[in-house]
C-alpha cells in the first residue's frame, strides 16, 4: 500500500517521465519536418538572403562584385522605364485582383441562387477551367484573340464596332487593359470557386429571414453574403494581388512588356535587367522594392481579416 509520503516522489517521477516522452516527440517531429526545413533555406532564405546583398553591389554575374550602397534603390526611382513598371504592376491589381473578386462575388451569389446541383457544379467547373491552364498558354491564346485579326475584332466588326477595332496588345493606350482583361479570365473562377464554397457555408435561414422582411436580392447580398464572407474576400484579396504583383509568364508571352514599355511590369523587368542586360545589383534592388510592396499591400489585408473573426 502506497503511503501518503511517497506520492509527492511517484508524481514527480510521472511528471519527468511524460516531459521526456514530450521532449522526444518534440525532436522527432523536428526531424520529420528537417530536410522541408532544408530545402525551404537553401531556396528560398539563402537566394532571399543574397538578393539583399546584391541590390547594394553592382556586378554584372561574374566578375568582382562593386559596392555602391543605396545607389540602385535611388536609380529606380530615377529612372522613368523602371518606376513605370511599378505603376503599371498597380493597374494591374485593379484588373486580376478588385474586379475578378467583385465579378466572382455576383457570380457566385448567382449560381448559388439559381444554378443548383449538377448545373452549379458544370458552371463552377467551366468557370474554373481558365485557372488551371499554363498562364503560358493562356498568354498565346489571347495574343491570337488580341490580334488584329482575331475573335475579339471580328466580334466587333459583327456587331457595328468596326471603327474600334485594333490590335489591343500593340496599343499604346489599350494594351495594358487587354493584359488586365487576360488576368480576369484566368482568376475569375478561382474567385467564384472559393466565394461560392463560402457562401455555402452560410446559414439558409438567414435568407429565409430576409426574403420573409420582404428584402431583395441586392439586400440580401449587401447585408448578408459580403459581411458573411469576409474571410474568403481576404484570401482571395491577397493571392489575387501577389498574383497581380508577381506576374511574369503572361506579360512576357503576349506582349513582351510593349508596345514600348506600356506593359512592363516588376517581374519581366527584373528579368531583363539580370539575364539580358547583366545588372544583377539593379534587378536585385527592383526585386527587395516589389518584395516591399507586397508586404505593405497584403498585411493590412491580412490584419483586416483577422480583426473581422
Amino acid at each position: 500500500m502506497m503511503t501518503l509520503d511517497n506520492q509527492p516522489a511517484t508524481l514527480s517521477n510521472t511528471k519527468r517521465t511524460r516531459n521526456k516522452w514530450v521532449r522526444r516527440e518534440d525532436f522527432i517531429g523536428w526531424l520529420y519536418a528537417l530536410p522541408a526545413l532544408f530545402m525551404y533555406a537553401v531556396f528560398v532564405l539563402v537566394p532571399f538572403v543574397l538578393t539583399i546583398v546584391y541590390s547594394f553591389h553592382k556586378w554584372n554575374g561574374v566578375g568582382p562584385m562593386e559596392w555602391v550602397g543605396l545607389k540602385n534603390y535611388v536609380t529606380v526611382f530615377e529612372v522613368p522605364n523602371l518606376i513605370g513598371t511599378i505603376i503599371n504592376a498597380f493597374w494591374l491589381v485593379v484588373w486580376f485582383s478588385f474586379i475578378p473578386v467583385g465579378l466572382g462575388l455576383v457570380v457566385a451569389s448567382v449560381i448559388n441562387r439559381v444554378a443548383t446541383g449538377k448545373f452549379g457544379d458544370f458552371s463552377r467547373t467551366v468557370l474554373f477551367l481558365p485557372y488551371i491552364i499554363a498562364l503560358v498558354a493562356a498568354g498565346i491564346i489571347w495574343g491570337w484573340l488580341f490580334s488584329l485579326s482575331g475573335l475579339v475584332n471580328q466580334f466587333l466588326n459583327v456587331v457595328g464596332l468596326g471603327s474600334i477595332t485594333r490590335a489591343w496588345l500593340g496599343d499604346f493606350d489599350w494594351a495594358l487593359s487587354a493584359v488586365g482583361v487576360i488576368g480576369i479570365w484566368v482568376l475569375l473562377g478561382f474567385c467564384t470557386v472559393l466565394l461560392s464554397t463560402g457562401m455555402s457555408k452560410i446559414d439558409p435561414a438567414l435568407y429565409e429571414a430576409a426574403r420573409i422582411d420582404g428584402s431583395s436580392w441586392f439586400r440580401e447580398f449587401v447585408g448578408i453574403t459580403v459581411p458573411l464572407l469576409k474571410q474568403e474576400i481576404g484570401v482571395c484579396l491577397t493571392i489575387t494581388v501577389i498574383f497581380a504583383l508577381a506576374t511574369f509568364d503572361i506579360v512576357y508571352v503576349a506582349t513582351a512588356g510593349g508596345p514600348g514599355n506600356a506593359t512592363a511590369v516588376p517581374g519581366l523587368q527584373i528579368y531583363i535587367l539580370a539575364f539580358a542586360q547583366r545588372n544583377i545589383g539593379l534587378a536585385s534592388a527592383l526585386a527587395v522594392m516589389l518584395m516591399i510592396l507586397v508586404v505593405v499591400i497584403i498585411l493590412p489585408i491580412q490584419r483586416l481579416n483577422k480583426e473581422t473573426y
